[in-house]
This record gives C-alpha cells, sequence and structure tokens, in this order.
C-alpha cells in the first residue's frame, strides 16, 4: 500500500509551536498533559506488556522494542518509553518542539531520536515499529483516515498502536474547549476545534478503514474534586484512548 500523502495541518502545527518552550513546565501550557500523563502512562504500559508479553516489574520491559511517537511534542511519553528500555523515535511536525524535546532528554541521560518528520514521511521511507503510539493528535490533521493509514503503515505485523483523541459531543465542548480554554485557561483559545473531534465508535471504524483491529477502549475522566485522572471502563464522554492490532 502506498503512504498516503501529508495530513499535517499548517494552522494546528503553528498553534503547539508557539507553545513549545513551556513542554516541561508542569504549571504552563502544557498543564493539562502533565497531569493526565500518568494515567496515560498506566494505560499504554500495560497494552504493551499485555500485547508483548512483557514484565513491568522487570528492570527494562520494553527492551527489544521499536516504538514511534507520533507528536511526541516535548517528550513526555517519550522519555518514560526510552527509560522503561524501548528504542524510541520522537517525531513531530512542529520543529520548534524538538530543540526542547532534544535537551531534555539529554539532561536526563536518554538516547531518543527525535525527528521532524510525519507519520506519511516515516512510512514512505518504509520505517517499522513495533507500537506507535499516536496520542492526541488524530483531532488536529487535516484527514483522519488517511493520516491513520499512514501510522498502519509503520506498524511490523502484530503490532500496537495507541490513539487517544477527544469526543464529539456537548459535553466535550464544554470541558475540553469551554472549561480548559476559557474557564481554567489551560490552553490558549483556539487550540481545539470541536467539530474535529471524533467519537469513539467513528475512531474504531476509521482504525478498521486504515487496515488495524481496535481491541479495546477506555475513558480518561477528570475528577474536579480531587483533581486527578482516572481510567475508565464505560465513561468516554471526553477523553478516551483506543488500542489496536495490526493483523499478522
Amino acid at each position: 500500500m502506498q503512504a498516503p500523502q501529508s495530513t499535517v495541518d499548517p494552522a494546528e502545527i503553528a498553534k503547539f509551536e508557539a507553545m513549545a518552550a513551556e513542554w516541561w513546565d508542569p504549571n504552563g501550557k502544557f498543564k493539562p498533559l502533565h497531569m493526565l500523563n500518568p494515567c496515560r502512562l498506566d494505560y499504554i504500559t500495560k497494552q504493551i506488556a499485555a500485547e508483548f508479553n512483557r514484565d513491568l516489574t522487570s528492570r527494562n520491559p520494553f527492551e527489544g522494542l521499536r516504538l514511534l511517537d507520533i507528536g511526541c511534542g516535548g517528550g513526555l511519553l517519550s522519555e518514560p518509553m526510552a527509560r522503561l528500555g524501548a528504542t524510541v523515535v520522537g517525531a513531530d511536525a512542529a520543529e520548534g518542539n524538538l530543540p526542547v524535546a532534544r535537551i531534555h532528554a539529554e539532561q536526563s541521560g536518554l538516547e531518543i531520536d527525535y525527528r521532524h518528520t510525519t507519520a506519511e514521511a516515516l512510512a514512505e521511507a518504509g520505517e517499522q515499529f513495533d507500537v506507535v503510539l499516536n496520542m492526541e493528535v488524530v483531532e488536529h490533521v487535516a484527514d483522519p483516515l488517511s493520516y491513520l493509514t499512514a501510522t498502519q503503515l509503520l506498524l511490523k505485523p502484530g503490532g500496537l498502536q495507541i490513539c487517544s483523541t477527544i469526543n464529539r459531543n456537548p459535553k466535550s465542548f464544554a470541558m475540553a474547549i469551554i472549561g480548559a480554554e476559557v474557564i481554567m485557561r489551560w490552553l490558549p483559545r483556539g487550540t481545539h476545534e470541536w467539530s474535529k473531534f471524533i467519537t469513539p465508535d467513528e475512531l474504531f471504524e476509521l482504525l478498521r478503514k486504515a487496515g488495524l483491529k481496535p481491541v479495546d477502549r477506555k475513558g480518561f475522566v477528570f475528577n474536579p474534586i480531587t483533581w486527578t485522572w482516572s481510567i475508565s471502563e464505560r465513561d468516554l464522554s471526553v477523553n478516551y484512548v483506543t488500542a489496536s492490532v495490526k493483523p499478522g
């Protein structure tokens, strides 16, 4: 299958380039991701361990696995994956993110291959990975199906993709846009476009059309009282995450 043309949306890239220097500030513009990150990592590590029969209590449980963090930003997921032993490529279409990511990885004593590139370009080059992390990206691309087709091409047969995004309904508009951007000011206004949000059923259908087999989906739920995130089996009303595999 031929890799599709780039689905990068220049306007979306510009939004994140403007915030690049704040990636590792837990109280900056990426505060929501810092708060969500432990929950994301819990889901990701358990899915990888289950798919590849790895013991998370061992020293380097993901050793031997080649992992792509597409839309890596400042490396909030790339770094813990490298610490767990994976060989990590972090890719981002926003070039301004990468110096921040490289400097932080160097300061942390981690070897991560950060690249200014796209999923489509990597697929065209014939790159292959055991795991693709595709977190909070699909709602920012110009053509979700073409983009997911590219990420499918990047997986080895039997490979695993973790894809998270935001549901599209009145609640997600209230929380992800009005709450996060207007009231809490966690993100600059206009970071998200509600019309680009994707329902879980729509995402599962897109993943199938792209050649992947969806195997799991869970919700990420924010508790405003405890100020914490948790994984939910049933509540996928705002943030949610999926796991899918490439048939072997």
